[in-house]
Formats: structure tokens, C-alpha cells, sequence
């Protein structure tokens, strides 16, 4: 049996993350990407955890990979059906406590249309 072409997405999306790879990551995005996340909510809160487009994605990416040099995700099991991904994985950061982290992504013909993420 094949992979899911939305894991072969996910595995291409945790590649790029954890090269700080901003471009590759960007590329597997639509240009109108919604992406919520809780620590975007505590660290941009005028965004109430949702920002829309690349350039938004690109400046939170830099911003975290910037502050963050030893961030990486490592992903531990994937569930797909025909639109949607979600993927469980450990957010390390050197001198922090790891955290588990669930994320569904939303593709649209074979992009990355939105994006949630979900921990404690």
C-alpha cells in the first residue's frame, strides 16, 4: 500500500521545520494559509491566535526560529483521511520542558490551506 499523499505533505512539512528552512515551508502553503496557534495568541495576542497569508507565516516562523535556534518538532504518528492530516509530535527546545503537540492541517490540492495547532 502507498503512502497518503497528505503524510508524504507531513513528512515534507516537519523536513522543512526542522531545517528552519523558511521557503521550503512556505512553499508547501496557499498564499491565503490560515494558521492558529495558542502560543501565537500568548506571544502576538492582537492576533488572537490567528494569522492569514504567507507574509504572516513567514514573519512567525523567523521570529520563532530566530529566537529559537535549537526548535525542533519530532513527529510521532499521523492520521490522514482525504482533506486532513493530524499529526502528533514533541516540540523539543534545548533548557525546556518538551511539549506534546497535535496539529491538523487542511490540503487543498496538494497545499496546505489551514492550519491548527493544539497543546496544554
Amino acid at each position: 500500500m502507498s503512502e497518503s499523499p497528505l503524510i508524504a505533505i507531513a513528512k515534507q512539512w516537519f523536513d522543512a521545520f526542522n531545517e528552519h528552512n523558511l521557503e521550503k515551508l512556505l512553499a508547501l502553503y496557499s498564499d491565503d494559509a490560515r494558521h492558529y496557534s495558542p502560543k501565537l495568541r500568548i506571544r502576538n495576542p492582537e492576533t488572537g491566535g490567528l494569522i492569514k497569508g504567507k507574509d504572516a507565516l513567514r514573519a512567525w516562523w523567523k521570529d520563532s526560529f530566530e529566537r529559537l535556534p535549537s526548535l525542533k518538532y519530532l513527529p510521532q504518528q499521523f492520521i490522514a483521511d482525504d482533506s486532513k492530516i493530524f499529526m502528533e509530535y514533541i516540540r523539543y527546545v534545548d533548557g525546556e520542558e518538551n511539549l506534546t503537540v497535535g496539529e491538523v492541517l487542511e490540503i487543498k490540492n496538494g497545499q496546505i490551506v489551514a492550519s491548527r495547532v493544539y497543546h496544554s
